[in-house]
């Protein structure tokens, strides 16, 4: 028999059903790391989430998580794009929201930020994009037909927790609406991320991590490496990952010549790859919160990253160090002067960005950043159902307060 949902007030015990398409990636990290944190402060978790990604790496990854999960995991087909099995998929989250008696649906990604948000239930519904729709570029058709898509879902929101302010800024700008409760919840990491990673006799010059798609200006990046090495710089670069345009990049490799400098291999443990790489290199046009600067920021690992979504953020103060996007002139010329720069000089650079990191992006704070966001959000419920019964017009303004960052 289905568990009824109950309303919930801050300092209970939360039921939340983390909702997403596929366990690839900085997303499914972020919700990993987000369910060990809530189930460690003594709230039940759960997990619904693609059955056709991920491969044997995210199966391993969601077997580890299970001693974690009081409210167990759901695997079904997700497709990326929009389909008509999304209406199955809508009725299987409604579904396990009310067995497992969820009283907050948390969907992460647009795919999984719909089939939350949409979904017959009495839980709180929060949403982090995590990039996604809000990347694409403003004015085109795909842009606003998301942004038009995420307005109507907007009003079946009770907290946004962007995970970066430039998407938040993004949101704020091309969707608007009513307020609703808003969190800034950076991306985390351990405090083991900090330790040094030693560098493997055979690294390679450059590195670049994540996902083998044009999105993430690999294009621009294999340039980069012909202008460099036409000035005889004998540079090599591995490229780990996956993704839907790998044979283009492979076939790009060959056209380019560079067969004997480029080397592709298959995702994995990110602290290994990082001692596989002297400099590791982001130069892609739209971006989120990277967990992957993150990781290599904190290992005081030399990085070129281009100055795209939250990376700045990152960077803080360093922002200027960052080169624009679609540039492969300005890429190469940020890779040239970390290789000539003094010993000295970038160890000291690298470290100060690996503080500055430590200080900002730690685990604990967004855990306890997205549980405060959900308090607000039952908060803000509670205050609508009393307004609606005649409260005053101060406790009304006290509430509006209660749902602004």
């Amino acid at each position: 028999m289905a568990a009824k949902p109950t309303e919930t007030r801050p300092g209970q015990r939360l039921r939340i059903l983390h909702v997403f398409r596929a366990p690839v990636g900085g997303l499914f990290r972020h919700v990993l790391d987000l369910a060990r944190l809530e189930a460690a402060a003594g709230h039940a978790v759960g997990i619904v989430c693609d059955a056709t990604t991920g491969g044997e790496r995210g199966a391993r990854a969601l077997a580890d998580l299970a001693p974690s999960l009081d409210l167990g995991l759901l695997r079904i087909p997700m497709r990326r794009n929009p389909h008509l099995s999304d209406w199955t998929c809508l009725r299987a989250v409604a579904r396990r929201a009310g067995e497992v008696g969820a009283t907050v649906l948390h969907g992460h990604g647009a795919k999984g930020g719909a089939y939350a948000r949409l979904a017959p239930a009495s839980a709180i519904r929060a949403y982090t994009p995590h990039g996604g729709s809000y990347n694409y570029r403003p004015g085109s058709p795909l842009h606003r037909t998301y942004m038009a898509a995420e307005a109507v879902l907007a009003r079946r929101t009770d907290a946004f927790l962007f995970e970066s302010a430039y998407v938040a800024e993004r949101h704020r700008a091309f969707v608007g609406g009513p307020e609703k409760v808003t969190r800034i919840v950076h991306n985390g990491i351990a405090e083991a991320e900090f330790a040094p990673v030693p560098l493997a006799a055979d690294a390679a010059d450059l590195l670049y991590v994540g996902e083998l798609r044009e999105a993430k200006g690999l294009p621009y990046l294999l340039d980069a490496l012909v202008r460099l090495r036409q000035e005889g710089r004998p540079l090599r670069l591995l490229m780990v990952g996956s993704g839907p345009d790998a044979e283009s990049l492979r076939a790009m490799v060959e056209r380019l010549g560079l067969s004997d400098a480029a080397s592709f291999e298959p995702p994995q443990a990110i602290r290994s790859v990082l001692a596989r790489g002297r400099i590791l290199v982001v130069p892609s046009l739209a971006e989120s919160l990277p967990y992957v600067v993150l990781e290599a920021a904190a290992a005081a690992q030399p990085l070129v990253a281009t100055r795209v979504g939250g990376i700045p953020e990152i960077f803080g103060a360093m922002a200027g160090d960052l080169v624009p996007s679609r540039d492969a002139d300005a890429l190469a010329g940020a890779i040239r002067r970390v290789l000539d720069e003094a010993p000295d000089v970038l160890a000291a650079r690298v470290r100060a960005l690996s503080a500055s990191i430590h200080e900002r992006f730690s685990l604990e704070r967004m855990g306890a950043d997205v549980i405060s966001g959900y308090a607000a959000a039952f908060q803000a419920r509670e205050t609508r159902l009393r307004v609606g019964s005649g409260e005053p017009a101060q406790e009304r303004a006290a509430a509006m307060r209660a749902t602004r960052t």
